[in-house]
């Protein structure tokens, strides 16, 4: 069935990207976690979307200015008086050995190419002993080869916001097990084609109920939405069907 994967945590109820996001993912009965990943100035792995820490934040600037102490002085959850700081990928990944999740980590490397981001992830997953669940994707697709080349064992996805002609002659190409697409942009038989010819798909970003019921419908391999809440709701109905 369907796997249902938190984006940045349970975001539609809070703060993307922190823990709390994660943990409440984890306690609604989402299969999975996707999230983000940064490097501060002095080279630490930081759970978090943007380039720049406004949006999000209390802080200003680039990520990639700042250290990671400066970074963890922030407020994660900027809309509320509750502090929350950014993760580490190191908390994050302690904190998932606890749990069966699966994670796609995304590597935010498309805008700034953070040199040895891609050492500093696959060390840090192999440390914690975690290769078998978890996904490295990237719209930077040269970033998931150099990943599959350093640790083949670790599964990699391409990210994509535009349609791409047989989509799995492209994965195998770049050795890729998996695809993640922009949800609107994949018809069924394509999605279907795809995870026929061994890829899987995992469609992002699908919030509407009905856009969650057509891959429901197909059985696509999992999807990436805001609201795992409803997501797993919806999942329940499919499955108690005979």
């Amino acid at each position: 069935m369907t796997q249902i994967f938190a984006h940045r945590g349970y975001s539609a109820a809070f703060a993307e990207n922190t823990m709390s996001a994660f943990l409440a993912a984890e306690k609604v009965g989402a299969d999975g976690l996707e999230l983000d990943v940064q490097l501060t100035r002095d080279g630490e792995a930081v759970v978090i979307h943007d380039e720049k820490l406004d949006r999000t934040t209390s802080g200003t600037g680039f990520v990639k200015d700042h250290t990671y102490k400066e970074i963890r002085s922030f407020n994660a959850n900027k809309k509320s008086s509750k502090k929350e700081p950014i993760p580490s990928l190191t908390e994050v990944l302690e904190w998932l050995k606890t749990t069966k999740l699966v994670c796609n980590i995304e590597l935010k490397n498309g805008i700034f190419p953070y040199e040895g981001m891609e050492e500093k992830v696959i060390g840090l997953v192999q440390k914690y002993g975690l290769s078998d669940r978890i996904i490295i994707s990237s719209f930077n697709h040269y970033s998931i080869v150099n990943c599959f080349r350093m640790a083949p064992e670790i599964e990699t996805a391409p990210l994509f916001l535009e349609s791409i002609y047989m989509p799995w002659i492209y994965s195998q190409s770049i050795r890729a097990k998996g695809i993640h697409p922009k949800h609107s942009t994949l018809p069924d038989h394509i999605i279907t084609a795809t995870m026929e010819n061994g890829i899987a798909v995992r469609p992002y970003t699908v919030n509407r109920e009905a856009d969650m019921r057509r891959l429901f419908n197909i059985n696509c391999t999992a999807f990436i939405t805001d609201d795992p809440a409803n997501a797993v709701r919806i999942k329940r109905k499919y499955e108690k069907r005979p």
